[in-house]
């Protein structure tokens, strides 16, 4: 075993795993959706940085553990117009608050959640989820997301795996 930092391939929540190139090149380790979701996410932007840890079987590289992910490198331009006033720096003043996914539906761009202890929907927007380094949400998963009052209501401003944004204790 050994740890390998590189650059997602290619990632399909659909078919449940995915590519991963190694910095120093070799051949693709392949990810499998069972090990991010050990990670505590079930997705994975095309793009994103990542560290593994991996290890040689009969049928190639693989994945066995995920050490970090960084969300695919982007300009300073707003996402979505709804953030186009708003400084990064004022949006990371926004608390993260628990949420779970109502529905997501790639193809279309968007789904919803619901904050836990509110009625109302937050929209998801896709391009928000991709700068946040997901490419793909199921119904149920916990998240925590910071929410603002956007043109049309409610919508997440950034999402984040639920564990990625709550360390356990010494980290």
């Amino acid at each position: 075993m050994y740890h390998v930092r590189g650059q997602v391939k290619w990632f399909d929540p659909t078919k449940g795993f995915g590519f991963v190139v190694a910095d120093e090149g070799g051949p693709d380790i392949l990810l499998h959706v069972n090990v991010l979701r050990n990670f505590g996410q079930s997705s994975v932007a095309d793009g994103a940085r990542i560290e593994v840890v991996s290890h040689r079987t009969e049928r190639g590289v693989q994945a066995v553990e995920v050490i970090s992910i960084t969300p695919p490198e982007r300009d300073d331009t707003p996402v979505l117009t709804d953030f186009a006033d708003m400084s990064p720096d004022a949006l990371k003043t926004i608390p993260l608050e628990p949420a779970r996914v109502k529905w997501f539906d790639k193809g279309k761009g968007f789904g919803f959640a619901n904050v836990f202890g509110r009625p109302e929907d937050v929209f998801l927007h896709i391009e928000v989820l991709r700068q946040s380094g997901l490419a793909d949400l199921q119904p149920g998963e916990a998240l925590a997301i910071r929410v603002i009052d956007g043109k049309r209501g409610r919508m997440a401003a950034e999402v984040q795996a639920w564990e990625f944004a709550n360390p356990k204790p010494g980290e």
